[in-house]
């Protein structure tokens, strides 16, 4: 791809490009060690129901319910809560690197991102991602997940982008492949050198 063609808005994942993932494999199994649970049920079960909550048709307390506290435990549900807060961290460079990029292009940032409302508004909320994010266009929200591609013509129809004028950064490669499918140019993250030298490719440098 050529510079030739201006990009305007930038489609963002928010978990595993801007910041980690909201309650990926890895934070559960801390959980497994933390709170002494069993690795295969909660896996089972988080499977079973995590798609639910994402889709906005469960509360936090719900999935925790549902896979958590559907037995006695010796840490109360406030406790495990916070515990999952605490999972997120921001990916400083890539971040960092998306606001200057924003800023520089005076481009429209647009989130699609699979997640739970609790976690969605915490993360929001916890790194200030509304000073950089216009519209969240998150599963929670408006019901549909990725990668159901529903979810990006929402996204493309409330920011009123057009998708040959657009990026979109997901590190899942089936998601991006979907966008491609819309006409909306996609990167793969698999780094945050190699998301860099992409974004370089349509002209988008700091």
């Amino acid at each position: 791809m050529s510079s030739a063609t201006e990009i305007k808005t930038l489609f963002l994942d928010i978990g595993g490009v801007l910041l980690t993932n909201g309650w990926g494999r890895e934070s559960r199994q801390a959980a497994v060690d933390r709170f002494e649970l069993d690795d295969d049920e909660l896996e089972e079960r988080h499977h079973l129901t995590f798609d639910t909550y994402e889709e906005g048709k469960l509360s936090l307390d719900e999935y925790l319910n549902r896979v958590i506290f559907h037995r006695k435990r010796s840490f109360p549900k406030a406790e495990f809560r916070q515990f999952m807060f605490e999972q997120s961290q921001p990916l400083e460079e890539m971040l960092e690197f998306t606001r200057k990029l924003v800023q520089k292009h005076s481009l429209q940032a647009v989130a699609i991102s699979n997640e739970g409302r609790e976690l969605t508004e915490y993360r929001i909320e916890r790194f200030g991602l509304s000073s950089l994010i216009g519209a969240f266009i998150s599963s929670c929200f408006v019901h549909y997940r990725k990668p159901d591609i529903d979810i990006y013509q929402i996204a493309l129809n409330i920011s009123h982008a057009r998708a040959d004028e657009s990026v979109y950064i997901d590190d899942r490669p089936m998601f991006v492949e979907v966008a491609n499918g819309l006409g909306i140019h996609g990167i793969t993250h698999f780094d945050f050198q190699s998301t860099k030298d992409k974004l370089a490719e349509y002209g988008l440098t700091v």
